[in-house]
């Protein structure tokens, strides 16, 4: 008897299905070679061959001949089938053993365990001789009944509606308070401006200016030192803050506890500090009976979280839509598969409806016209039209004749077609692209990866900033404090020159920390 060794090849270069037939067609006329199937999107050819006479590096060297790039796939554990069952009936742990023994006795069966407590059991296999219906009859046959693990065919995990919604309801939120904000900002400098025109023309004194200046309807004072500009902005600032903010809270509080800082941990620091300065600038005011109104920082955290929270729910639409696009790929797959058995003269002698996981290599199914085909598979009887629209993208409906290979997935128009099964489960054409689809999203391009490493480094770095802003202004105040008073806007005599200083140096160190917020890096 002649022995049969199987290797697998990692083909590149191939384009497309005339490219699989050209390489089947030529390594089957070699000496040697038992059979070729070739995978496309895998970019994988199973050879089966006789040791006796050729070798899998010659294999490889026969296909780059033709063109193509090849190398021998050391691993050649590649072919294993893996099956997951759930298994109902059993009552101790001798069933357990009962089910194992029998399945590792069987041929082609690798390896086996089963779980009492699950009911599941999880087997390998050698598709080349046995296959998942095999499997589960020889279970059967012991007297356990069992099914294959449904798998989650819905991708529920591709969705993004949830983070769709909390994003948006978050930017939604900061935008109708920051909205009145940024109106009564830019009514302030308006006013300021005109102001300090007025002031050009009309050679006022500073106290003529203050006077006028105070007796501005948003500068006008409720309570010694809370003016109603600084009241309005406080009130509108403390729903954003919660709602606005909630999830940045949440994401900054889990980074920090797995010790690294994220854009989170900068934007949560940059708002809660400005809020909780101008909180305390307020409260001081309010304390000296100041006469002139603080520069507060109310406006800070509602724009900084409109403009995050509005690049956050765009970025999650754009995942959503290349989500649908798997989701609606994962969709095309038929569920259902009709096996069928033939007698001599290709005459049918039954027919079963099995699940598409079910389906083994070397399996007849039957496709009926407008149905899906359930596997890859090379037609075997028949003619018909099939649109493979869905993976080449060809409007017209391609003919079929015995010989032609059809794809998984594709819709099968007018004739019906006895096809035998080459590429089932994982391996055919629809599975690969969705494992393709899937891989290019989860997988960072390395620019993104430098700048997730960037921002680790990046938050720690601005907040040191900061902090060295802080320290650096106070020992520059205390040393020459005309540097401050210089820079100082609205500073009045009233106040402490230490006071004065510490005031200007949180200004200046929390003016670092915002400005680095929405930083372009986090953002793209």
């Amino acid at each position: 008897t002649k022995t049969i060794s199987k290797c697998y090849v990692q083909v590149t270069g191939m384009t497309c299905a005339s490219c699989v037939a050209n390489i089947e067609r030529n390594l089957r006329r070699e000496d040697g070679i038992h059979s070729i199937l070739v995978a496309l999107m895998a970019g994988k050819a199973e050879v089966r061959y006789n040791p006796a006479v050729i070798h899998p590096s010659a294999i490889a060297e026969l296909i780059r001949e033709l063109g193509f790039g090849a190398t021998v796939m050391e691993n050649c554990g590649e072919g294993d089938g893996v099956l997951e069952l759930v298994v109902r009936g059993m009552t101790c742990a001798s069933c357990v053993h009962k089910i194992e023994s029998t399945l590792m006795k069987t041929n082609g069966v690798l390896y086996c365990s089963v779980a009492l407590a699950t009911n599941k059991a999880h087997i390998k296999y050698d598709p080349e001789i046995i296959g998942p219906r095999d499997v589960i009859q020889v279970i059967k046959d012991l007297g356990f009944t069992t099914s294959l693990v449904k798998k989650d065919r819905s991708a529920s995990h591709l969705d993004h509606k949830q983070e769709i919604r909390q994003w948006k309801r978050s930017f939604v939120v900061s935008l109708v308070f920051c909205l009145p904000v940024m109106g009564l900002m830019i009514y302030m400098m308006i006013m300021d401006s005109q102001l300090s025109d007025a002031r050009a023309h009309h050679n006022m004194s500073l106290e003529e200016m203050e006077a006028l200046h105070s007796s501005m309807f948003l500068e006008y004072q409720l309570l010694p030192g809370l003016s109603v500009m600084n009241f309005l902005s406080f009130l509108l600032c403390i729903p954003v803050q919660i709602f606005g903010g909630w999830h940045f809270y949440i994401q900054a509080y889990k980074a920090l506890k797995h010790k690294t800082a994220n854009m989170d941990v900068l934007i949560v620091l940059a708002t809660s500090i400005a809020f909780a300065y101008s909180f305390v600038i307020l409260l001081v005011a309010m304390a000296e009976k100041a006469r002139v109104n603080p520069v507060t920082f109310f406006d800070t955290p509602p724009m900084l979280f409109v403009f995050i929270s509005l690049g956050r729910w765009l970025e999650h639409i754009a995942k959503g839509k290349t989500s649908e696009a798997l989701a609606r790929l994962i969709s095309l797959q038929a569920t259902e598969a009709t096996i069928v058995t033939l007698g001599p003269d290709n005459i049918l002698l039954s027919e079963e409806q099995v699940d598409v996981e079910l389906v083994q290599r070397g399996d007849i199914v039957k496709v009926i016209p407008g149905g899906k085909f359930p596997v890859d598979g090379r037609v075997i009887e028949g003619h018909s039209m099939v649109d493979e629209s869905l993976i080449t993208g060809e409007a017209m409906p391609v003919t079929k004749k015995p010989g032609n290979s059809v794809i998984a997935g594709s819709i099968n128009q007018n004739g019906s077609l006895l096809i035998s099964a080459t590429h089932v489960g994982a391996d055919t054409t629809l599975s690969q692209i969705v494992k393709l689809v899937e891989e290019a999203q989860t997988s960072k391009a390395p620019i993104q990866q430098f700048a997730d490493k960037l921002s680790g480094y990046f938050v720690p770095s601005i907040v040191a900033v900061s902090v060295v802003t802080l320290f650096a202004w106070i020992v520059i105040g205390f040393l020459d404090f005309e540097i401050v008073e210089k820079y100082f806007q609205g500073y009045n005599k009233s106040i402490s020159a230490a006071e004065v200083i510490i005031r200007f140096a949180f200004q200046a160190s929390i003016t670092v920390l915002c400005i680095a917020c929405p930083c372009s890096l986090g953002l793209a």
